[in-house]
């Protein structure tokens, strides 16, 4: 940005309340044209609010948005479109049933004598996937791409309606190392071409890969702003939380027992391929790879969510027959799935209700699910596991991923299981929940639980995990004893084995 030109945009004392919540505290926010400015804060620290009021879905109470210097009312996301705002959450808006580029041009249809030219909607998605390198057929169905491409379609939908500002949130969550590193590129050259970029991300190594400087949100209010380059990962911590975190993986000793849980010749298709391993009493094994390993599926068939085509399961020596995930849970397994939205709350109910469906055991009598018990349970879960929620009718999908997260934690901490299955257990959680997270894991294995992580994130991996295990294209191609003695490229080597 030119000296003395307008920023790109500028948003001065955002405030926003909810029923009980003030989620924006006067936030100001400043965008440079060909800028990636990081934007962090721990989960609920209001960044997904402030995103939400950029992109026209959610207004302030009070506050003003300039664009280029003009001021801008963007009330609807049409509103914030048409003013050259892209917002990419974190869950794409996109249709599955649709193909890639109708999704690009879906509510703004290209037309020729009131027809929609179709022809010509391909030709430019063309354009714009050969623009963002991204080998994407305009007539594929968006269900049948991987999530990386649907990504693509995201950016290339931005790019279509020539986006001035582009808001990423999360955008390599799910991605494999290969694809961030793409992403990277792409972002660079949208730089290049003078895009401003907001980038949302709880990968702190990203914001140094990617970032030019970060704005930092607390609790609602502005925490602080630093140019990327002279700020360091623990500077940015102590703006994201408040406090120093000396160690960002809690230590434990670790005393490890005798085999509790045991996984043998399990297999299920081509994506589960005679994998097995143990845990002891009182250990945290991490099963490693990169997406699209088998890890997960090999989870689910443990959990009796898909049924194995082979394979045995035990527990303290005792054969378990799992046919679906009630057996397990009956059985003492817990699994907290990588999907918590889709998978693990049921968003349109309470956070309470959650937290009893896997309880409904010993929370009902004669049929009936006991309120006053429920809720002093939760109670002492959201106390224990410092849960940020209103209260407890508060619906599940109002809260922030971190919360979310601890909610799921919560269910499967009431049934006391003696085998815990963490599937991505820190996806999409800021760096403070992390630690509270990793700190309950590590209690837990102090009470001598069985519990596994399947991690993406290679640093968790090494900081937390007493033994590792990868996986490639379904089978077993490696276990590391010693992980405190391990390095990342060794875990890639074997990951790519």
């Amino acid at each position: 940005m030119s000296e003395g030109a307008p920023a790109l945009l500028e948003m001065r004392g955002i405030v926003k309340s909810f029923p009980g919540v003030r989620a924006l505290r006067g936030v100001d926010l400043t965008l440079a044209g060909g800028e990636v400015l990081a934007l962090l804060g721990e989960n609920g620290a209001g960044k997904s609010t402030l995103m939400r009021i950029l992109g026209g879905a959610q207004q302030p109470d009070s506050g003003t948005i300039r664009l280029s210097g003009r001021e801008v009312d963007l009330r609807t996301p049409h509103d914030a479109q048409r003013a050259g705002v892209a917002v990419i959450y974190q869950e794409f808006n996109l249709v599955p049933a649709l193909t890639a580029a109708e999704n690009i041009f879906l509510g703004r249809e290209l037309s020729r004598f009131g027809f929609v030219a179709r022809r010509e909607q391909k030709r430019r998605a063309r354009e714009l996937f050969r623009r963002i390198g991204a080998e994407i057929h305009p007539d594929a169905l968006c269900r049948d791409l991987s999530i990386a491409q649907q990504q693509m379609v995201e950016i290339a939908k931005a790019l279509a309606f020539e986006a001035r500002i582009l808001v990423m949130d999360e955008p390599s969550a799910a991605l494999t190392v290969h694809e961030v590193e793409r992403l990277y590129a792409i972002i660079r050259d949208l730089k290049s071409h003078g895009i401003g970029i907001i980038y949302i991300s709880h990968r702190l190594e990203e914001i140094f890969a990617v970032c030019d400087r970060v704005t930092v949100l607390r609790d609602g209010a502005n925490a602080g702003e630093s140019p990327v380059a002279e700020i360091s990962r623990g500077g940015l911590i102590r703006l994201m939380v408040g406090r120093e975190l000396t160690d960002e993986f809690p230590k434990r000793d670790t005393v490890r027992g005798e085999v509790r849980f045991e996984v043998r010749g399990l297999s299920r298709g081509r994506a589960v391929r005679d994998v097995s391993f143990d845990v002891r009493r009182g250990e945290v094994l991490a099963i490693t790879g990169l997406i699209g390993a088998g890890r997960t599926e090999a989870m689910r068939a443990i959990f009796g969510a898909d049924i194995p085509d082979a394979g045995k399961v035990s527990l303290d020596g005792r054969a378990l027959s799992v046919g679906s995930p009630r057996d397990a849970i009956r059985a003492g397994i817990g699994f907290l799935t990588e999907d918590r939205k889709g998978q693990g709350l049921v968003l349109a109910h309470s956070v309470c209700q959650n937290f009893g469906l896997p309880n409904l055991g010993w929370l009902s009598r004669f049929g009936f699910v006991r309120r006053g018990v429920e809720r002093d349970a939760f109670a002492q879960k959201i106390d224990s596991l410092r849960i940020k929620v209103p209260n407890q009718e508060t619906v599940a999908g109002n809260l922030s991923g971190g919360n979310q997260q601890k909610v799921v934690l919560a269910k499967w901490l009431a049934r006391q299981c003696d085998v815990l299955i963490f599937d991505e257990p820190t996806r999409g959680v800021d760096v403070g929940a992390k630690y509270e997270i990793y700190q309950l894991i590590n209690e837990l294995a102090g009470q001598g639980k069985a519990i596994v992580i399947v991690s993406s994130e290679l640093p968790e991996v090494l900081g937390m995990a007493d033994r590792i295990v990868v996986m490639h294209e379904g089978r077993i191609t490696g276990e590391i004893d010693d992980p405190s003695h391990a390095t990342q490229e060794q875990i890639m080597e074997l990951a790519v084995a």
